[in-house]
């Protein structure tokens, strides 16, 4: 009964926000569920067993600090869409030359997660043909890479584009379902008094530390609302970003506090074992989870690749064509897919990202210095200047789990 609750949960809800026509008129809708999309798209299936590898039954609550910094580091975006967005193009100050090098280094973090995307879907399908096999995993990510950077050379990806809501719609719909499936799991356990956490339980020491703060980039995906000025507004991307960092909050908190009951020692280095943890909830899981796992990383690839595009565009002020920024995307990633393997592009990714995030820091440290009639200024200071500083820690010290 469980499996055909789980199955038309997910069913219904992917239909629901692929094919409603309120939702698709709806222009705080689509500003909301652009960032949360992004955020939820790997992490949810990384998250949990990488946590519980590394901290055991006090996932959650790591899981929560993790949260609580993307929130800080998502609140200085939201005033620098507020503040800095209006002066940008004005002049060449201390603040515009950050705000320069950190495109720069957003679209080498989007290079890095592109890689970390594909390896992630490859690790998904060889794991579903219960194949283990890097080799494997590099031909498949570096298929598809050919794949998505020749159609992009050659006609552009506003088709492949098309196809994100779905993909979108179906992962929202599926983490809506697992949700369901692990509440009646814990419910189930806890009527019969069987439930109880597993003894997994770890000595957090300082390679911990490291590994934790090479998983920054689980709750990563935020930033995409600073860079929608196109279709919305600044009010809006500020409120739909916030709305979308506490719905994301929720869900990890509630998926992690869950899950942690099935969790087992020798999760940590492999990250499609939200499949094997899964399995005791209910036999439809693993084969729903991977077709969604397919799905959402091929199109948070593609998403990606035109955003990395986009940017090399905008940084040589469209003096590089864009077939030709295509091909730049996809020599650097091939190169990346050889050199490292699921693990560490995580690291990496987390890095990348944390380096643009402590860059968009010092831009709205610098602007909130600049204005001096700021409300609650010296608060803000220290805030951004501390967000910074963490986020110059994680990519520092951010290591891959083995």
């Amino acid at each position: 009964m469980l499996n055909v609750v789980i199955i038309v949960v997910a069913l219904v809800l992917a239909a629901y926000l692929a094919f409603s026509k309120r939702l698709a008129a709806s222009s705080s809708w689509k500003a909301t569920v652009t960032p949360l999309a992004s955020i939820m798209g790997s992490g949810f299936l990384v998250s949990a067993p990488l946590l519980a590898g590394v901290v055991g039954v006090s996932a959650v609550f790591f899981m929560g600090l993790l949260l609580l910094l993307a929130f800080g580091v998502g609140s200085a975006i939201r005033f620098n869409i507020r503040h800095f967005e209006p002066i940008e193009n004005e002049g060449h100050g201390a603040a515009q030359d950050v705000a320069l090098v950190s495109r720069i280094v957003l679209a080498g973090a989007y290079f890095i997660s592109v890689t970390y995307y594909l390896q992630l879907l490859a690790a998904f399908l060889l794991n579903f043909v219960d194949m283990h096999s890097e080799f494997w995993a590099h031909v498949i990510t570096s298929t598809l890479l050919l794949l998505i950077g020749g159609i992009g050379i050659w006609r552009g990806l506003d088709e492949l584009e098309s196809v994100e809501k779905f993909a979108v719609s179906l992962n929202l719909g599926m983490i809506c379902a697992l949700l369901v499936g692990l509440s009646v799991y814990n419910i189930n356990l806890l009527t019969s008094g069987n439930w109880a956490l597993p003894d997994v339980s770890n000595q957090i020491d300082l390679k911990d530390v490291r590994i934790l703060l090479g998983l920054l980039i689980v709750v990563q995906g935020f930033e995409t609302s600073r860079y929608l000025g196109d279709q919305h507004p600044a009010d809006q991307r500020i409120a739909t970003m916030r709305t979308a960092q506490f719905l994301s909050a929720v869900i990890y908190i509630l998926f992690i506090g869950l899950a942690t009951v099935l969790f087992q020692r020798g999760f940590g280095a492999d990250v499609t074992a939200i499949i094997e943890m899964t399995k005791p909830v209910a036999a439809v899981l693993p084969l729903l989870l991977s077709v969604a796992a397919i799905g959402s990383q091929f199109s948070a690839a593609v998403a990606d690749n035109s955003g990395a595009g986009g940017l090399i565009e905008e940084i040589t002020h469209r003096r590089l064509p864009i077939r030709y920024a295509y091909l730049l995307i996809l020599l650097v990633t091939l190169a990346l897919t050889w050199e490292t393997d699921v693990n560490g592009i995580i690291a990496y990714a987390s890095r990348a990202f944390a380096l643009f995030y402590m860059l968009q820091c010092i831009v709205a440290f610098l602007v909130a210095w600049q204005l001096k009639t700021l409300p609650h200024r010296a608060s803000r200071l220290l805030l951004f200047g501390s967000l910074a500083f963490i986020c110059l820690l994680v990519f520092a010290f951010g290591q891959p789990s083995e």
